[in-house]
């Protein structure tokens, strides 16, 4: 039997995806947080069932192109009938996957900022912050708020970081730390979990900074 073929309509969203990842990635890259071929990013596609649009594994994220984008399932698993099915997704793309079924977001941004990883091997138990302006950019409040970012150990295991996820997921707080890895950062749309990794990376930073 052969394989059914993507519809137009489907090749064609895939592709606006893959050209919207592949910008995000390269901007993300120019700050440093992409090194090597690190990091991952997606976009969901479809909700019922899941289906996310997640850039390809081994990629310099600086340098993909709109076709550099994977369609994978609720598991993570490539779906096998989309344009380029040779393509592997990134070894990530369960926990991104994990995340978008519990949150509902409609994209996800992972990237090693070293200040993520300084920070979860700091505060091995949750990073907190409080009264800064810079919290509103996670959806919080600036004053009188006290935002606990989690902080689980790391697994080569998908299966295994999905779970510590589900442990510690709080729908009011869009950002989890891997410690000895990096961080993982969600929101409504791809420009709005880039912005929210920006803003976690200040608040990193400033953390570190205040302990010096």
């Amino acid at each position: 039997m052969t394989a059914a073929r993507p519809s137009s309509s489907g090749a064609s969203r895939l592709a606006a995806a893959g050209a919207e990842l592949a910008a995000e990635s390269a901007r993300l890259a120019r700050l440093g947080w992409l090194r090597g071929s690190s990091g991952n990013l997606s976009i969901v596609l479809d909700h019922d069932p899941l289906r996310l649009a997640v850039t390809v594994s081994g990629r310099d994220k600086g340098l993909l192109e709109a076709e550099d984008a994977v369609l994978v399932d609720r598991a993570g698993n490539s779906v096998p009938d989309q344009p380029r099915p040779e393509l592997v997704p990134s070894a990530e793309a369960a926990l991104h996957a994990e995340i978008a079924a519990a949150s509902g977001a409609g994209a996800v941004v992972h990237v090693h900022a070293m200040a993520a990883v300084r920070a979860a091997r700091r505060w091995p138990s949750g990073v907190e912050l409080s009264d800064l302006e810079m919290l509103k950019g996670l959806g919080r409040d600036a004053e009188g708020d006290l935002v606990r970012l989690p902080v689980v150990p790391n697994s080569q295991r998908m299966s295994e970081l999905g779970e510590r996820f589900r442990r510690c997921y709080r729908p009011d707080t869009p950002v989890l730390l891997v410690a000895g890895h990096g961080m993982y950062v969600w929101g409504a749309d791809l420009r709005q979990a880039r912005l929210r990794t920006e803003c976690c990376e200040w608040l990193l930073r400033y953390a570190l900074a205040d302990t010096d």
